[in-house]
């Protein structure tokens, strides 16, 4: 197997992705942000309802896997040659050695203590002798497999309500943007009586009903149309500018006395974030951990329904 590694302007990327894909006998063609991990990269999502305005990245990288070096020689040299092709760049023409990815995979990911007692384990490892609760998750499709620091302090947080108040504040719990469902179902282990876990991707929610059956909780996984009516506590572990879109959505779910949780945010977001939901709530730093913040925010009792926008929130 042969990669082609290429450079190309956001307007390339759908002609030169489709072009590798049909025409040139790429057997797969991935792309990636050029600028990640550095202050210019950039998130890319989209909300029900909401426009797709871009497609890519401002500079994006395209990886495409060919069986024979010729093929990816040819692919390049005919792209290169094309006049609307100006600005693409070859980085790199390399043989991808042929490896066992299952077992090397499996290799990278162990047992991960949230707390003491409660540990993610997949499912090739036997689960640790401290581990008095046990969420067995294996790397998929979807996000969320309890290694990044913005889930893992969403999984304390969680685990943290049911050690101090015997879970009754986790009592109807909507995860908003699940992933692979590891913030739902941690939340059913941890003694929530209801839980809804909604995503705009159907992988997502696949993964989250598959995830959930494999450890034996009962929760309601769909698209975000599934969440109806009030919840005792709301997740939501995304990125800072979609969650800033979503202050309305979110704080209109939240019962009188229930508590919001928000992840996915930078330290440096923290304020802006605070701004984008003040209409609503005053949300406080809960945990911190690698340069990433959980934010929360507590809804004041109420006698009587309230209205969307009208309900005051205390740091939780």
């Amino acid at each position: 197997m042969f990669e082609l590694t290429l450079l190309a302007p956001q307007a390339l990327v759908e002609a030169v992705s489709d072009a590798l894909g049909d025409e040139l006998g790429a057997l797969s063609v991935s792309v990636e942000d050029a600028d990640a991990d550095t202050e210019a990269e950039e998130a890319l999502f989209g909300e029900p309802g909401m426009a797709v305005t871009r497609t890519a990245w401002a500079r994006s990288t395209l990886r495409a896997l060919f069986e024979q070096r010729e093929q990816a020689e040819a692919a390049a040299t005919l792209l290169l040659a094309q006049d609307w092709a100006q600005g693409l760049h070859v980085q790199a023409l390399e043989e991808v050695i042929e490896q066992d990815w299952v077992r090397i995979t499996q290799s990278q990911f162990e047992p991960i203590a949230i707390t003491p007692s409660f540990w993610i384990v997949p499912s090739w490892h036997e689960a640790p002798s401290a581990a008095q609760r046990v969420l067995r998750l294996d790397p998929g499709m979807a996000f969320g497999t309890g290694t990044h620091p913005t889930t893992r302090m969403c999984l304390r947080w969680i685990a943290r309500q049911s050690d101090t108040a015997g879970g009754k504040r986790l009592e109807r719990v909507l995860d908003y943007g699940c992933g692979s469902g590891i913030l739902a179902i941690t939340a059913a282990l941890h003694g929530a009586a209801s839980v809804d876990a909604v995503d705009i991707d159907p992988a997502a929610v696949a993964s989250t009903k598959a995830n959930a059956l494999a450890n034996g909780v009962t929760l309601r996984a769909g698209l975000p149309d599934l969440a109806q009516g009030i919840y005792t506590t709301v997740l939501a572990n995304i990125l800072a500018t979609p969650l800033k879109l979503l202050a309305p959505l979110l704080c209109a779910r939240l019962a009188p006395g229930g508590t919001l949780v928000l992840a996915g945010i930078l330290s440096r977001q923290t304020a802006e974030l605070q701004a984008a939901y003040a209409p609503w709530l005053t949300l406080g730093v809960a945990d911190e951990q690698e340069g990433w913040v959980l934010l929360t925010g507590s809804a004041a009792a109420s006698a009587g329904p309230a209205e969307p926008g009208s309900v005051r929130m205390t740091p939780a």
